[in-house]
């Protein structure tokens, strides 16, 4: 398992000597609006759920999700976050040579790792603002049986539209594609493919990232039965806990709720995303383009991010160090956008500090 996925904010505060709360994390890169508008009040009302066993398939929470993203429940799968299907996919597809749209979530490698398998990566590159060349990534697939694709992806925040992706995977039919979404919902181009007819493709959807629920752990896999049903195989009774399903039901219940909290959040991200790039350019960084929550930031010659991140931790803002990231270094960081206060005064303080060590 990577160690650092992002900032661990419980950590740092007992380095720096003060309470968590002190510190504004934009690390980790869940919706800056927090969680969606009554669920926690929801939640704080069904505490009493816990002391039953969920449902033991949560299939409630599935008819949940399959009626949001208009799909049959025999095209859904939940389970313990989409982390769990990451590190049981390779073993579900017998999968023996898998292929990583990179730089990207590091999950993917380990949950390849983790059947014996040495997965091979397909890079994107600076030069051209880590956009995904399709028709370069279509040329490599030659002999590959699994690609994992993050679309939205993280940490670049490059999304590779719909059309194009569905050209690559109709093209493709002998390659099994996991398709990441679990940043799509940011996107203004958000047509996603939980839809797709093709049974060569693999959506993981979750619920963390835009409703600002991480710590619940609760994820979907959305694929044709007949990818499914390998999958049934592969999964643990409970998996997916009472106040997990609670809240996929409540979402899945209030999509007027859902539809105007989303389109909160884009506006939000607008807004600030344009905002934060006007503030930096008064230094020598690259701030990437994004169609996400969270930017790729490019360091100058000379700037490593693990000093530009302990800096900004002194000054109590948790980013994130991008060095472990396969197919980027030191000098990469990724900064995920929170309220209006945070982000001016996170771009502040790194304008101040790069012009500081030049």
């Amino acid at each position: 398992m990577i160690q650092g996925h992002g900032g661990n904010v419980v950590e740092l505060a007992e380095e720096l000597g003060c309470r968590p709360e002190d510190i504004t994390d934009m690390s980790s890169n869940i919706n800056p609006l927090g969680a969606l508008p009554g669920l926690i009040e929801y939640l704080q009302e069904r505490m009493d759920r816990i002391t039953s066993l969920p449902e033991v398939d949560a299939q409630g929470a599935v008819r949940a999700v399959a009626a949001l993203l208009g799909v049959s429940e025999q095209r859904v799968l939940a389970g313990n976050g989409t982390t769990q299907f990451i590190y049981t996919a390779c073993a579900v597809l017998k999968s023996r040579r898998v292929l990583i749209v990179g730089p990207t979530y590091a999950d993917y490698a380990d949950g390849a790792r983790l059947h014996g398998i040495m997965p091979e990566f397909f890079l994107t590159s600076p030069n051209l603002d880590f956009a995904v060349d399709v028709v370069r990534l279509s040329a490599r697939l030659t002999g590959i049986d699994t690609v994992f694709l993050c679309n939205p992806n993280n940490p670049t925040g490059r999304l590779i539209p719909h059309a194009q992706l569905m050209e690559l995977c109709t093209q493709h039919r002998e390659v099994r594609f996991i398709i990441d979404e679990s940043y799509l919902s940011f996107a203004r181009e958000d047509q996603g493919m939980c839809q797709c007819a093709l049974d060569n493709v693999i959506v993981l959807w979750s619920a963390s990232k835009i409703f600002g629920i991480p710590g619940l752990r609760v994820g979907f896999l959305v694929a044709d039965p007949s990818v499914i049903e390998p999958f049934h195989r592969y999964m643990q009774p409970w998996c997916v806990n009472s106040l997990a399903q609670e809240a996929v039901r409540y979402i899945g219940a209030h999509p007027d709720t859902v539809n105007a909290f989303i389109d909160q959040t884009r506006a939000h991200l607008d807004a600030e995303s344009a905002l934060f790039r006007q503030r930096l350019a008064a230094a020598p960084l690259i701030v990437y383009p994004s169609t996400t929550s969270y930017l790729l930031i490019g360091l100058p010659e000379g700037q490593t991010a693990g000093t530009v991140c302990r800096a900004l931790a002194e000054q109590r803002f948790l980013i994130r160090n991008c060095a472990n990231f396969y197919g980027l270094d030191e000098g990469y960081i990724r900064i995920a956008l929170k309220d209006a206060a945070a982000n001016t005064a996170v771009a502040r303080h790194l304008v101040a500090l790069v012009h500081s060590q030049r």
